[in-house]
C-alpha cells in the first residue's frame, strides 16, 4: 500500500480531567473511503477536529504529504485542502446556491471595480457553481440562484458535498451525511460520495449508519476509549463485528484485552 496522505500519531487533547483523545492514530490512504465509527464519546469528533483545525491537540503530530502540519484554524485546513462538511452543513438557508458555494471566498471583479470597490464577479461565481453542480449530477436544481431554504435535505447535502469537492484538493471529511434524511437522499448522497471518490479525492465518513458504512467504505477506522482500536476491511468483517468492537463485546484478534 502507498504511503498515507494524511497520517496522525499519538494526538492527545484533555479538557480539564476529561481526556478526549489519548494517543490516537489515524490513517488516511489516497483515492479511499475511509470510515470512522465509534459509540457516543468515545473521542471521534475530537480526532476530527483536530484533523480539520477546529482544536489543537495537546500532543502527537499530523503530517499531510509527509510533511509535518499544524492547523490553527479550518481555515487554515482549507487552505492545505481538507475541507470538512459538518452535519449542520454551515449552510445560509436566506442566501442563494452560488452564494454558498462561495461563502467566504467570494470572486472580486477584475481591474478597479473589484480590487477598490470589492464588487463581486457574480456571472463567474454563478458558472462555476453550475458547472460543479453538473459534473456531481445535482442539476435537478433548476436555478443556481434560489435560496437554499427552498431546497430538500437531501439537495441542501448536495450543495454542501458539492462545494467541498469543488475545493477540497486533497481530502474531504463528511459527517454524518446522511443524518435525518430519507431513503432516496441518502441513497442520493451515497451515489455523491462515491462519484466524488471517483475522481481521486480521499474521504473520510464519520456515520452511525452501519449499512452506510459498509455499503461505501474501503476500510473502517474503529475509535473507541479516545483512540484507535483497530480497522477492518469491511469484506472481511460483518457489521455485528464492528458493533462488537465499537462497544466492547469483542476484542479484535491480536490486541490485548
Amino acid at each position: 500500500m502507498t504511503q498515507p496522505l494524511l497520517y496522525a500519531r499519538n494526538l492527545v487533547k484533555r479538557y480539564g480531567r476529561v481526556t478526549a483523545m489519548d494517543r490516537a492514530d489515524f490513517d488516511l490512504y489516497p483515492g479511499e473511503i475511509l470510515a470512522v465509527i465509534g459509540d457516543n464519546g468515545a473521542g471521534k469528533s475530537s480526532l476530527i477536529k483536530a484533523i480539520s483545525g477546529a482544536v489543537q491537540p495537546d500532543e502527537g503530530e499530523i503530517r499531510l504529504d509527509g510533511q509535518p502540519v499544524s492547523f490553527a484554524s479550518p481555515l487554515e485546513a482549507r487552505k492545505a485542502g481538507i475541507e470538512t462538511v459538518y452535519q449542520t452543513l454551515a449552510l445560509s438557508p436566506a442566501l442563494s446556491i452560488s452564494d454558498n458555494m462561495f461563502m467566504g471566498r467570494e470572486i472580486r471583479r477584475p481591474g478597479i471595480m473589484g480590487r477598490w470597490f470589492g464588487m463581486l464577479d457574480k456571472p463567474a461565481m454563478d458558472a462555476f457553481s453550475r458547472q460543479k453542480l453538473s459534473e456531481l449530477g445535482l442539476m435537478t436544481i433548476q436555478n443556481i440562484n434560489q435560496p437554499v431554504e427552498t431546497l430538500s435535505g437531501g439537495q441542501r447535502q448536495g450543495v454542501a458535498v458539492a462545494r467541498a469537492a469543488a475545493f477540497g484538493s486533497r481530502v474531504i471529511i463528511l459527517d454524518e451525511p446522511t443524518a435525518a434524511l430519507g431513503v432516496k437522499e441518502s441513497r442520493r448522497v451515497l451515489d455523491l460520495i462515491l462519484d466524488v471518490r471517483s475522481r481521486g479525492i480521499p474521504i473520510v465518513l464519520i456515520s452511525h449508519n452501519m449499512p452506510h458504512v459498509f455499503e461505501v467504505a474501503d476500510r473502517i477506522h474503529i475509535h473507541r476509549l479516545g483512540k484507535r482500536l483497530c480497522v477492518i476491511n469491511p469484506k472481511e468483517h460483518t457489521m455485528s463485528d464492528a458493533v462488537a468492537y465499537m462497544t466492547g463485546a469483542r476484542v479484535p484478534e491480536g490486541i490485548a484485552a
